[in-house]
This record gives C-alpha cells, sequence and structure tokens, in this order.
C-alpha cells in the first residue's frame, strides 16, 4: 500500500494511521528504518513537526524507536500488549502549544494592566520553584505550571485560566510526556525561565505589548525546541519508500 498524500485534518493521526498499516503488512520490516523525517514530509505532503508527532505517536505504540543518530526503527509489527494507548482525539503537542500562544499572549497583556506586586512576586517564586527543581535534577514542571496559571490568575479572567491550565495539563499525554522525553533537557528549560523572566519584567512594568511579544517568542521558541535536534540518521535508509 502506497503512501498517500494526507488532508490537512489530524495531521499526525493520519500519517501514524499509514506508517502503521505498512509497519503491519511488512512494507518496512521489524529491525529496519523509517526513511527521514524530510523525506516523509515531502511524500506526504505535511509539514516536519506533523510526521515528528506520528513517529512519537508509534514509538509511544511501541512499534518503532528513536535511536539518537542513527534514525527510526521499526521494532515491532503490532502495538506493544503494555503500551500506552493514545485518545482517539488527543491533541498534538505542536497545536497545544500554537493554542497556548494565543491565549497566553493576551493573558500576558491583560496582567501587566492589573497585576499587583504581590501577583509579580508570585510569578517569580514560581521561576525559583523551577530552578529550584532544575538544580535537584527533576524536570521543573510544577514551577512552569504555576508560572503559567499565575499569569492568568494576575490577568483576572477566571474561564481563561481554566483554559490555561488545561491546555497545560495536555503535557501529561503521552505523547507530550514522549515528545518531552526527547526534545526537553536542562538546557532547554533555562532558556525557558529566561523566557519568563521576560515576561515578568514586561508585566512588572505594566507594559501590555512588551508582555504579548514577550509570552508570544517564549511559546513560538517552545514549539521550536521541540522541532529541532531530531537524531540524524548516519547511514542511508535501507527500505526504499513505496511508491
Amino acid at each position: 500500500m502506497p503512501l498517500q498524500a494526507v488532508e490537512p485534518r489530524r495531521l499526525y493521526r493520519q500519517i501514524a494511521d499509514q506508517l502503521r498499516a505498512l509497519i503491519h503488512r511488512g512494507v518496512y520490516e521489524v529491525g529496519t528504518r523509517l526513511p527521514a523525517e524530510r523525506d516523509l514530509a515531502t511524500r506526504l505532503g505535511v509539514s516536519r513537526p506533523s510526521v515528528r508527532e506520528a513517529l512519537i505517536a508509534l514509538e509511544v505504540e511501541g512499534l518503532v524507536e528513536v535511536r539518537p543518530g542513527s534514525g527510526i526503527h521499526v521494532v515491532a509489527r503490532e502495538p506493544a500488549a503494555s503500551a500506552q494507548r493514545l485518545e482517539p482525539n488527543a491533541f498534538g503537542p505542536f497545536e497545544i502549544i500554537r493554542a497556548r500562544q494565543v491565549v497566553e499572549g493576551e493573558l500576558a497583556a491583560l496582567a501587566a494592566d492589573v497585576a499587583s506586586r504581590a501577583q509579580v512576586a508570585g510569578l517569580r517564586e514560581a521561576i525559583a520553584l523551577m530552578e529550584d527543581d532544575i538544580a535537584a535534577g527533576a524536570m521543573p514542571t510544577r514551577g512552569d505550571r504555576l508560572f503559567h496559571v499565575r499569569l492568568a490568575e494576575a490577568a483576572g479572567n477566571g474561564p481563561l485560566v481554566r483554559t490555561v491550565t488545561e491546555l497545560y495539563d495536555e503535557r501529561n499525554n503521552p505523547l507530550f510526556e514522549q515528545m518531552g522525553h526527547h526534545f526537553e533537557s536542562e538546557k532547554s528549560w533555562r532558556k525557558a525561565i529566561a523566557e519568563h523572566r521576560s515576561v515578568v519584567a514586561a508585566v512588572a512594568a505594566h507594559k501590555p505589548d512588551a508582555a504579548r511579544r514577550a509570552m508570544h517568542l517564549h511559546l513560538e521558541r517552545s514549539q521550536a525546541r521541540f522541532a529541532d535536534a531530531w537524531p540524524p540518521a548516519t547511514a542511508p535508509a535501507p527500505v526504499a519508500m513505496p511508491s
């Protein structure tokens, strides 16, 4: 069964479905490597981030394995019995981050208008918690979540606080967690902390436009960190792309 161009609707699920079927039929055999991400994106007519989400979904299912410096290898024809299952309508990490960028940019601007000194101090406390967790060798998601929720609270809109909380907690779905396993590190988190500080500086100075820009930039760079540094393949793929 050849790969087919997909429509721009739930792209990563459509891509994963096609690749899963090819693996099941033995077009990509266990022990071989999938074509490069760039080649898959070109053949499917989609973006590389969408392909990346699909490959991570297949890794969550136990069908493929990411091997740094070697590429994406097929390790099973069927999902592992112990594999985590993605919800049918689970959002991809890139879509979640884009939604957060829209919502949280405006919340940062609102917070810059009305945030109190105590609320600004609370944002700095959340950053300090992130730094403490990094120093302890832990992923600083507690402080990161607290920062984004407190910023929404500072904007003074209850329904949007709930929206921000729910969007942030999408990080707990298996796809997002596996993406973080590959692409989040102490270095990337320290960059996020520096970006948080820029948001706080703008909020503390009561500069809405600057706060909006700082939050947009933070989430844009967060997305870029998930899109960069995929482990490269060092040898030609052993299986040709189906035509």
